[in-house]
């Protein structure tokens, strides 16, 4: 059974920056790993998305300030995020596709306020 694990969320004043992790228990082969996030109130929405080849896409949002990448040897996919703002302040979840099914993790809470 493959589980996601995410780390790194917390509080942290306008400006600053986070980093968040996501783990899988196992080695898997993803066609795609995604950050989502959710602030109260509001629908899910998609952050970040690093395809298998490498490729990455961003919402328009978080694009200049946000960067996903991923370490194969620790099986860990990160979210790097600077320039936080109040608007980024929600729960961050990570998302792997593979050709089989798709994982959730179980969402890290960042809360951006000074």
């Amino acid at each position: 059974q493959v589980q996601l694990v995410e780390s790194g969320g917390g509080s942290v004043q306008p400006g600053g920056s986070l980093r968040l992790s996501c783990e899988t228990s196992g080695s898997i082969f993803s066609i795609a790993t995604m950050w989502h996030r959710q602030a109260p109130g509001k629908q899910r929405e998609l952050v970040a998305r690093i395809a298998s080849g490498g490729n990455t896409d961003y919402a328009i949002s978080v694009k200049g300030r946000f960067t996903i990448s991923r370490d194969n040897a620790k099986n860990t996919v990160y979210l790097q995020m600077n320039s936080l703002t109040p608007k980024d302040t929600a729960v961050y979840y990570c998302n792997i596709i593979t050709i089989q099914r798709e994982y959730w993790g179980q969402g890290t809470q960042v809360t951006v306020s000074s």
